[in-house]
């Protein structure tokens, strides 16, 4: 592995270049075959470059925001589907840009089969440089160090990722910091869990000096230290950290982006609260909507909007928990609406209203987040903002992630926020909705504790 790792950057690079490559290339086969051949005014020589070069822009674009450049970086079905979102959206636009371009709509046919036709070359290029990929860069091996927090769910998580790292040992801090380090040579990485700020300062350095290649488990103030801004008034740089909320624009063009968006969604999404209503009658008959008391900025509650996707009284013998993995007390409708995340559409009202926000942590029940904060006060942070529809937690997260990581993802995006970033998690959001790994239930043990 070491014997190529100066070559990897180039290597994805290659990658990279051939995937935008091999769809374009047949995008040229069927725009200047078939598209140019029946437009009124055929373009020449420039103008089929500059359509080409237009097409293979907005590839680049959507690789880049899906994640279709990530080799080895996102599991082969995630990269795949990156990149399979990212044809369709191209290919309509394209669509559309030729309709445009020629005042009429053409026929639909070649189009569609040139998306399957791209699915195909994806699908296998995904497959083969893969391959390739992990023979010259097979899984780390790794050394996990760990205090007093238990690493269940962080050996989980490696653990999931065999094809990117193989966690060998595991030791506790008590151990000694020499001790590990004299051990840590012996692995590919090593992973520092939430130890003491002290033993891991000391740690780090250490690894530093040796060229030993860390992963860290980052803390809340962590987190709040690497979204602050830095300044160079003296001689010595300091960190200025913000910490009272959007700023007066950022709250104007939010409110403008949520209004704008929340209207455009009630109208275009109308035809699926008339069928989604239908099937929950069908299915039970009681109200097609179902609300609940969550919090929004500044511990503020308000009733939230969703449809019905549990048994009518569903909390009425157990009171308040989380949905297990395989509850039974979710209509079989309610499961789809679930795994696709169309259950939360109703919540548009909520955004008009002014209660939510498009973008934003996921809003909590008062009762849930009391539980939490006992054992997480610092979990009430996630409260300087409006509460979202979606939100970066739910892009880079999944359902079943830990309330402390959610907290930390929902930091990471408060303390960066800008309009451009929740036009990115907008634009990333449909990529999740059909990912079974961000809409998984938790399991039943952890269920019960929260």
């Amino acid at each position: 592995m070491k014997k190529f790792s100066r070559y990897k950057r180039l290597i994805k690079f290659i990658y990279a270049f051939n995937a935008i490559c091999l769809v374009v290339a047949v995008y040229w086969f069927v725009w200047v075959g078939y598209y140019n051949k029946i437009i009124e005014d055929p373009f020449w020589r420039r103008g089929n470059w500059l359509m080409v070069a237009l097409y293979a822009a907005l590839m680049a674009f959507f690789y880049k925001t899906y994640g279709g450049f990530k080799i080895a970086y996102l599991k082969k079905g995630n990269l795949i589907w990156s990149q399979i979102l990212s044809i369709i959206f191209v290919n309509v636009i394209s669509y559309l840009q030729i309709a445009l371009l020629d005042k009429k709509l053409h026929p639909v046919y070649p189009m569609f089969l040139m998306t399957l036709f791209d699915f195909v070359i994806v699908a296998v290029w995904a497959n083969f440089f893969q391959w390739i990929y992990r023979k010259m860069f097979p899984p780390k091996k790794l050394m996990l160090i760990y205090g007093e927090r238990p690493t269940f769910h962080l050996r989980e998580k490696i653990n999931s990722r065999e094809d990117k790292y193989y966690l060998d040992s595991a030791v506790n801090i008590s151990e000694g910091i020499q001790k590990i380090i004299n051990q840590a040579v012996l692995y590919d990485a090593v992973i520092i869990g939430d130890i003491p700020a002290h033993d891991r300062n000391q740690l780090m350095k250490l690894c530093f000096q040796k060229s030993i290649r860390t992963y860290t488990v980052p803390k809340i103030s962590d987190i709040l230290i690497r979204t602050s801004s830095e300044l160079d008034i003296f001689d010595s740089p300091l960190l200025l950290s913000r910490n009272e909320g959007l700023q007066i624009e950022q709250l104007i063009t939010k409110r403008i982006l949520d209004v704008v968006f929340s209207m455009v969604g009630l109208i275009v999404s109308s035809p699926f609260f008339v069928i989604i209503g239908l099937l929950i009658k069908c299915t039970d008959s009681g109200p097609i909507f179902y609300r609940q008391k969550r919090l929004t900025q500044g511990g503020k509650e308000f009733s939230i909007c969703k449809f019905r996707t549990m048994i009518q009284d569903a909390e009425k013998e157990k009171g308040a928990r989380l949905a297990a993995e395989n509850d039974e007390r979710i209509l079989p409708v309610g499961k789809f609406l679930r795994r696709t995340r169309l259950d939360e559409l109703p919540q548009l009202w909520n955004i008009l209203k002014g209660e939510m926000s498009v973008v934003g942590p996921r809003p909590e029940r008062p009762e849930l987040a009391k539980k939490i904060e006992e054992e997480i006060p610092e979990f009430s942070y996630r409260l300087k903002v409006k509460a979202g529809l979606t939100g970066y937690a739910q892009i880079y997260g999944k359902y079943n992630t830990t309330s402390y990581d959610k907290l930390k993802l929902d930091l990471k995006y408060i303390r960066n926020y800008s309009l451009f970033l929740d036009l990115r998690l907008i634009l990333m959001t449909p990529k999740i909705m059909f990912m079974k790994e961000s809409t998984e239930g938790i399991m039943e043990d952890d269920a019960k504790e929260i």
